[in-house]
């Protein structure tokens, strides 16, 4: 792990670091907004963002108002994970982080008739999520490992859905925005029959916010809708799940909002 470069505001402590993780050692640019305030008895919550370069300064500046005391969240620490080139969605390397195996006959084309990057390697990411930067965190801050949060949007949502109803252990409150259910033909739906399944028998409580804008694709947010009746029958087995709808918001113009809910979401007893 090597610092990058720290920005030094009055209010808010904001760090940089670069590090090389997974079996092909990619880059990655983890983006750290510190707490604003001490930590509580249990430690800090965390919220474990993807596309770290298109949400890191909205979501630490609101971060910084909803804990501003006395009547504000517990202080969090906010944890972006971005890429080298900076850019907010680095396509070719969140195709291959966010996605699940797929035939590529099944994907859509592309609005520029583009062939698909590199796909497929998100159990890859969630092994370097798991064993290398949260590690990381816990080891640079105090952490309540009952309030992590992890979240995803497009294909970031859709790896977010991967990894409640894949490793359900990882994190306790799971947020999709706009998921790309339709990634491989639907593939995740039968990760979600399995999940319904094997998840009474866990003992978990566990969170899943799904949030869309009402102006996206329609089967987007045809699928968002569907997602809670599919996961009703776990309402009794320690599995709450929210829907968060925005009007007149799209794919992109939406974020804002989903943040916002967000940190509600995570931090909210």
């Amino acid at each position: 792990m090597n610092k990058l470069l720290e920005l030094s505001y009055p209010h808010l402590g904001c760090e940089e670091y670069t590090i090389y993780a997974g079996e092909r050692r990619l880059e990655y640019r983890i983006l750290i907004s510190h707490p604003y305030g001490e930590a509580p008895p249990e430690g800090y919550p965390v919220v474990y963002a993807l596309d770290g370069h298109a949400v890191f300064h909205t979501l630490a500046e609101t971060a910084r108002l909803q804990t501003r005391k006395p009547h504000g969240f517990d202080p969090v620490v906010i944890v972006a994970i971005g890429y080298p080139s900076g850019e907010p969605f680095d396509m070719t390397r969140r195709c291959y982080d966010f996605t699940i195996p797929a035939d590529v006959e099944t994907l859509p084309k592309r609005p520029d008739d583009s062939g698909w990057p590199e796909h497929g390697g998100a159990d890859s990411f969630l092994d370097i999520l798991q064993n290398e930067i949260m590690p990381m965190i816990s080891a640079l801050f105090p952490v309540d490992k009952k309030r992590q949060a992890l979240f995803g949007h497009s294909l970031g949502g859709l790896l977010v859905l991967h990894a409640l109803f894949t490793r359900p252990d990882l994190v306790t409150h799971f947020a999709a925005g706009s998921p790309s259910v339709w990634w491989g033909d639907y593939a995740v739906l039968a990760e979600l029959e399995q999940f319904t399944a094997a998840y009474p028998e866990l003992n978990l409580q566990r969170r899943l916010l799904i949030t869309i804008g009402a102006e996206e694709l329609d089967h987007m947010v045809e699928d968002a809708d569907k997602l809670p009746a599919q996961l009703a029958q776990l309402a009794g087995s320690g599995l709450e799940v929210h829907l968060a709808k925005f009007p007149e918001e799209g794919h992109v113009s939406v974020l804002p909002a989903a943040l916002s809910r967000l940190l509600k979401f995570a931090l909210q007893v």
